[in-house]
């Protein structure tokens, strides 16, 4: 249970809210690597056909742009839904 009103509910809006910046990171991310490199980016990278700077270079990429993502979208969550300045769904911007 929640230790806080709006906590519980900053939780589920947040998660749901990284899921969708992930996947619309990766898909960014799959966009600039290809058209930085000129090649798909390693659906693999443990592979042993694939580079290892290619491997490394997509790991670090994803990791950084991923972790970045998730990041920003629970900072914003909880700011709105922070307790103590929890506002009605009608009140936020659209």
């Amino acid at each position: 249970m929640a230790d806080k009103d709006g906590e519980l509910a900053a939780r589920i809006v947040g998660g749901a809210a990284a899921f969708a910046a992930a996947y619309a990171t990766r898909k960014l991310l799959t966009f600039a690597w290809t058209k930085a490199v000129g090649k798909e980016p390693p659906s693999d990278p443990e592979s042993p056909d694939i580079g290892l700077g290619e491997a490394l270079g997509w790991a670090v990429v994803t990791g950084v742009g991923m972790e970045v993502a998730r990041v920003l979208s629970m900072r914003a969550v909880h700011k709105r839904l922070a307790p103590g300045q929890h506002r009605e769904i009608e009140d936020l911007p659209v």
